[in-house]
């Protein structure tokens, strides 16, 4: 579809798109599989499913800090299960040491 159709179904989201490509743009400058590592919400919303299954099994906690440690002792459970390695991440771990040199630890 041309820019003018977009326009007529959608002039609102058009002119929106339009009034920020600089910063929308600058997405693109990164290859595919960094866009994908960066943008990706399945490790985060696997995570928060598990947080979420170990507070619905007690719905009342008796203070704030109570429910802080009952996360925390999740989250290190959590984090321990994390042994998994993406199979791209040599080349994921070299493009962005180039994009954001002097920011990644060797």
């Amino acid at each position: 579809m041309g820019d003018e159709v977009w326009q007529s179904v959608t002039p609102q989201i058009s002119r929106s798109w339009r009034s920020n490509w600089a910063n929308l743009s600058t997405d693109f400058k990164y290859p595919q599989e960094v866009r994908r590592l960066i943008y990706t919400t399945n490790a985060i919303e696997g995570f928060n499913r598990q947080l979420r299954k170990v507070t619905k099994a007690k719905s009342v906690f008796p203070t704030d800090d109570s429910l802080l440690k009952m996360l925390y002792l999740a989250m290190m459970d959590i984090t321990k299960k994390w042994t998994g390695r993406r199979q791209d991440w040599s080349l994921i771990h070299a493009q962005m040491a180039i994009y954001f040199a002097g920011r990644m630890p060797e």
